[in-house]
């Protein structure tokens, strides 16, 4: 019979897209089959590197704060998250988060893909672009 199992949040890791990711569940923390949840918290002024996730589904619920993100094939949508907002990202959009706010933001993430990193494809080609973005050029 399968265990259930308890992961402490205690531990860190730092993901590719250049955020530093509170462990959760997944293949590595508990032998999770199919998902991963971690909590994500992006200090005031920051943002990801422009990246996707090939062949899997994400899902966030904002907790605290407001971010911004923006996505498409190139980044040419932008969209903002407040607090008590769900976000879905289907499996290989491109996406980038930032977050141009004073406070930081804090959300839950749970993707399709039980494994913390493997899925994730950066695309250097779009932090190329977003950097001539007005709000992104110091970030």
């Amino acid at each position: 019979m399968a265990e259930c199992k308890v992961v402490k949040g205690a531990g860190t890791f730092e993901g590719k897209q250049g955020f530093s990711y509170f462990e959760g569940i997944s293949k590595e923390t508990c032998a999770s089959n199919s998902i991963c949840m971690h909590f994500l918290e992006i200090p005031p002024g920051s943002r990801a590197k422009a990246h996707l996730h090939e062949n899997h589904e994400t899902a966030i619920y904002v907790i605290e704060g407001a971010a911004e993100m923006l996505y498409g094939e190139w980044l040419e949508n932008r969209v903002l998250t407040v607090a008590g907002d769900y976000v879905y990202i289907p499996a290989g959009v491109p996406h980038l988060p930032f977050n141009p706010f004073d406070s930081p933001a804090r959300a839950v993430i749970a993707r399709t893909d039980p494994n913390e990193q493997e899925s994730v494809v950066l695309r250097p080609d779009l932090d190329e672009l977003a950097a001539t973005f007005e709000f992104l050029a110091s970030k």
